[in-house]
């Protein structure tokens, strides 16, 4: 490839480049046959835009707020996994990269730089990314050093009560990394001759009993807002909200876990058709079941899986999300160019996103709604 990328999706290819084999298939790979992973991106190809014309769009303002920290535009960093494999600097490069652009990081678990080290790197504003272990003190650890660097929030991953079969990485024996922030608490070393190394660790540490009544015990030991983030069902957002979540977050972890799912942005807002016949007539009749429509605002509603271009930001948007949570595409660019190529990324996506609000109509986040899009099964709806 030559020059400089000119959109997101081309950092892929020079990661691919950059990395070995291995570490690229870990970020490329996805489940099993990989149609959700697949699907993430399709799907937004399957919504159209609806532009409104002579709007006063001189101005843009694409800032935002979460939890009460105002951020650049509604375009946050996702937690992903093992940096250092991409970029020598890590996860304190990616850190860097957030607070130039001045957005939201959410640091993951499995980081290759402790708490600590990204703490100090930079002031970007950050939340952690928690998984729970089958030893609780490993994990309690984790969340009070998060909060005494000043992490402003939990992000409790649920969807991974196991690893989901990663094919790319079984074949390649993945080994995972020492990770510095279990260093004296636990080893990510697993004598494992066959597969992925990384889904033996898991399955030896995560805690597959961790459900519902347990969100209590989360809350007892922290002072933090708690995002739940791998909802994927009207059902479940409920539960959330009931149990007293501070946010959700929509995703199929990447589609790294369950094949199969849906892509994340069709779960935002479902649009079911039935069809009942009588007398020889089709009456369509609609059953809405919204994840956004079931948190009713009264917690923020973020979401990831599949952006790949600021079209995919303002369509999440419009379906109901606060912000989007792009992690694929961020360790491209570290990958590619180091904080430089994170800090391209978030740029590129907010330049987009910007020309996205201008051409439909929308000088600020608050003014992209519903009205500017419409979906696959809207159109397939109105032909019928």
């Amino acid at each position: 490839m030559e020059g400089e990328p000119v959109n997101v999706n081309e950092f892929q290819e020079l990661a691919r480049l950059a990395l070995p084999k291995m570490y690229y298939d870990y970020y490329d790979g996805g489940a099993e046959d990989q149609y959700t992973l697949k699907e993430n991106v399709e799907s937004f190809r399957k919504i159209a835009l609806r532009p409104r014309i002579l709007v006063d769009v001189s101005r843009i303002d694409l800032s935002t707020i979460i939890l009460g920290h105002r951020i650049s535009a509604p375009i946050m960093i996702a937690p992903t996994a093992f940096h250092k494999l991409a970029h020598p600097q890590g996860e304190v490069a990616t850190a860097r990269a957030a607070a130039a652009s001045n957005t939201i990081m959410v640091l993951s678990y499995m980081s290759t730089c402790t708490v600590e080290e990204v703490a100090s790197s930079c002031n970007a504003v950050r939340f952690f990314q928690l998984y729970v272990y089958k030893r609780r003190d490993i994990s309690a650890q984790l969340v009070h050093r998060a909060e005494r660097n000043g992490y402003k929030a939990i992000v409790l991953t649920v969807d991974a009560p196991r690893l989901g079969r990663r094919e790319a990485d079984i074949k390649n024996k993945m080994i995972a990394p020492q990770l510095n922030n279990f260093e004296g608490l636990i080893s990510t070393k697993v004598d494992h001759d066959e597969g992925s190394n990384l889904e033996a660790f898991a399955k030896g540490t995560f805690d597959a009993s961790f459900c519902w009544r347990d969100l209590g015990w989360l809350r007892a030991i922290t002072n933090l807002p708690i995002l739940i983030k791998g909802v994927l069902t009207r059902e479940d957002a409920i539960k959330a909200m009931e149990v007293g979540v501070d946010g959700i977050i929509v995703s199929n972890h990447g589609a790294r876990q369950l094949d199969y799912t849906p892509a994340t942005i069709c779960v935002l807002e479902e649009l079911l058709n039935h069809e009942t016949y009588a007398l020889g007539h089709v009456l369509q009749t609609s059953l809405f079941r919204h994840v956004v429509h079931a948190v009713g605002g009264k917690v923020p509603v973020l979401f990831d899986g599949g952006v790949r271009r600021g079209t995919d930001v303002f369509k999440a948007l419009a379906l109901g999300a606060q912000a989007v949570l792009v992690g694929r595409p961020v360790v491209y660019g570290l990958a590619a160019k180091g904080e430089y190529g994170v800090k391209r990324v978030i740029e590129m996506l907010k330049d987009e996103l910007e020309l996205t609000m201008t051409l439909s109509g929308c000088p600020g986040v608050k003014d992209i709604s519903r009205s500017h899009i419409k979906t696959e099964q809207e159109r397939l709806h109105s032909m019928l």
